[in-house]
């Protein structure tokens, strides 16, 4: 599934991201703005403009100091306020992530509890499963920013995961409906190859096929856009969709 937007609409959407935060309340936002184009190309087009953000910003919010900041006033407020969302609220208020900021907050509120960094397995185990924080006011805050964040977090990964394996089971059944001959990811790891796309066409075809390094391929966990070059217009090729839940996924295989 592709569908071509022209360079001057997709500059015009991107420009409506920088003034959005990465929650449900934004794909609302931009459907409303944007209603002639799906909510999911909306949402891939949201999501990456998002991330170029947070990449340009985010060494801002690991500096010691900056981090000291948002856990103390986390702190204070969450006191004051105890029923409020304050990390959610936080977030949203210094451009930040939610699920990046209650990771920020996580790994913070361990060190103090154990007196040292905590291991990336507790720090995940916790996001993932907010029951498992002795805090329950943090653990409560920790889940309002995991569940409500378009973008990044534990059940987004989760949701891109489980819309990928699925259409990877569609693409194999194509496959096998038309005898062609491939090898899946299982295979490729057995024959110990260091990458491993869905599948391999083991006899290319040149209208399924994308070519790297001479092995045609296909990949459902790429997720976005691709920009044709010298051209006006962009590709959205497998656009990130969202669930009745505000999650996100990938995969979106083309007809065959």
């Amino acid at each position: 599934m592709k569908m071509r937007l022209s360079r001057a609409e997709y500059k015009e959407i991107a420009r409506w991201t920088d003034q959005l935060r990465p929650t449900r309340q934004c794909m609302k936002t931009l459907k409303e703005r944007f209603p002639n184009h799906s909510q999911s190309t909306l949402l891939s087009i949201f999501s990456l403009e998002y991330q170029k953000r947070t990449k340009r910003t985010i060494s801002r919010h690991h500096a010691p100091d900056v981090i000291e900041s948002h856990y103390q006033r986390y702190l204070s407020e969450a006191k004051a306020h105890p029923a409020a969302p304050v990390l959610l609220e936080l977030a949203n208020e210094v451009d930040l992530s939610p699920a990046l900021m209650a990771r920020i907050i996580l790994d913070r509120f361990l060190q103090g509890l154990e007196g040292g960094m905590p291991s990336k397995t507790v720090l995940s185990g916790m996001l993932k499963e907010p029951t498992l924080i002795p805090d329950q006011i943090l653990a409560k805050n920790i889940y309002q920013c995991t569940i409500n964040d378009c973008c990044y977090g534990p059940l987004v990964d989760c949701i891109k995961h489980a819309i990928g394996q699925e259409h990877e089971v569609l693409l194999c059944d194509k496959l096998k409906e038309r005898n062609l001959s491939f090898l899946d990811e299982n295979q490729l790891r057995v024959m110990g190859y260091d990458k491993t796309p869905d599948i391999i066409l083991e006899v290319p075809i040149g209208s399924l096929c994308v070519s790297v390094s001479g092995k045609p391929w296909r990949d459902t966990s790429y997720t976005g856009l691709r920009a044709r070059p010298h051209s006006e217009t962009t590709t959205v090729i497998a656009p990130i969709s969202m669930n009745s839940s505000g999650a996100t996924g990938t995969g979106l295989v083309p007809a065959l």
